[in-house]
């Protein structure tokens, strides 16, 4: 499927998302043996500096293909089981019956039915997803609040359950993959952001990505503008933010280029096994915390339009992240945005013109 990139389409359509209302965005598109980076817009909107390709950045919730991948290279090893209940490991975090029937696949597919925690950690997004009856509070009081994981975990866990474990569509729940991260501890006796590192991360060559141990980034980087669907005007800038509150489960800072370099070897059975990377493509229909409906696996999910690429993409507060490679390899987008939740609420977000824009870019990306 490899075709020669056309770099001045691409950078067009990356320019229209950034006229389209997007502060800056970066991206590195690969074609077989061609490599295109481009970026538009800019990094800071006060002083004009622009986005560049290379720039580290918080990829939310695309650090969770990188924890399941860790979480396989340990059933390769034989220390975990994909079916077996997570009570046999964690069975204080999740006691009872529940422990007993959750397994470590519905944990990694989000179908164990376990509740989401941050509307109990971030009071102002309790009616989370009834958008007109909150508000961002709960993000300022929380810049540099450092949670344990546990004490998230015991927020989802104490939650009314979401669905019967292994029912679907699975519900999509961060106390899933923190679950996950306790499960890599009590296995390889080091944190999983340790294990993550070494295992993952440094196996992988990735030398621009990393688990951030304080709330800065470090190195070249964009501010990140959250508008929480316009009650922030204009958006403000949460780059420095503690990351605890989703720890190995969203809170990887990386580039498009590592990126792109971390699922071309994943996807070619580099990372983990053959047999490994077939569970992990073993889809189940889960449910996004924007509604819409995911083909997702372990860890990682299949794009509906077009189908042949898998990957994930992520938010945190102002920054978010797209990363799509070819069933083949051939072809792979990797691209980042300093502005999230742009939409303005109705009933549901209403469209913005930078849904299209960047629609379209991705389109032409693969095409």
């Amino acid at each position: 499927m490899t075709t020669t990139l056309d770099s001045t389409q691409l950078q067009a359509a990356l320019d229209a998302v950034h006229r389209a209302g997007m502060p800056g965005i970066f991206a590195e598109v690969r074609a077989g043996d061609q490599i295109w980076c481009g970026a538009a817009g800019v990094a800071d909107v006060a002083t004009g500096r622009p986005v560049t390709s290379d720039m580290r950045h918080r990829v939310g919730s695309i650090t969770k293909t990188f924890t399941a991948a860790a979480v396989l290279r340990q059933v390769d090893n034989g220390a975990i089981e994909l079916d077996a209940p997570i009570g046999r490991y964690l069975p204080l975090l999740v006691p009872g019956d529940r422990g007993a029937v959750i397994t470590v696949r519905m944990l990694l597919n989000h179908t164990s039915g376990l509740a989401e925690y941050l509307p109990h950690a971030y009071p102002s997004l309790a009616a989370f997803p009834d958008l007109a009856r909150t508000t961002p509070d709960s993000l300022d009081d929380n810049r540099f609040t450092r949670f344990h994981p546990t004490e998230l975990i015991e927020m989802g866990v104490s939650a009314p359950a979401t669905g019967a474990p292994g029912g679907t569509p699975g519900i999509y729940s961060n106390t899933n993959y923190l679950l996950l991260c306790e499960l890599l501890e009590s296995v390889t006796g080091t944190s999983a952001e340790t294990y993550i590192t070494s295992d993952i991360i440094e196996r992988a060559g990735l030398r621009d990505t990393e688990l951030p141990a304080g709330p800065h980034i470090d190195g070249p980087h964009s501010l990140h503008y959250e508008s929480w669907f316009g009650m922030i005007e204009p958006p403000r800038d949460y780059s420095v933010f503690d990351m605890s509150w989703v720890g190995p489960a969203a809170s990887l800072i990386s580039t498009v280029k590592d990126l792109n370099h971390f699922f071309g070897l994943l996807l070619a059975g580099e990372i983990i096994s053959r047999p490994a990377l077939a569970e992990m493509r073993r889809t189940v229909p889960v449910i996004s915390f924007e509604g819409k409906t995911l083909d997702y696996g372990l860890g990682l999910h299949r794009f509906p339009a077009p189908a042949r690429f898998w990957g994930h993409d992520g938010s945190v507060w102002g920054g978010g992240a797209l990363s799509m490679t070819s069933v083949d390899g051939t072809r792979q987008l990797s691209a980042a945005v300093n502005l999230q939740r742009w939409n303005r609420p109705a009933i549901a977000p209403r469209p913005h013109p930078i849904d299209d824009a960047l629609q379209a870019f991705i389109r032409q990306a693969l095409a």
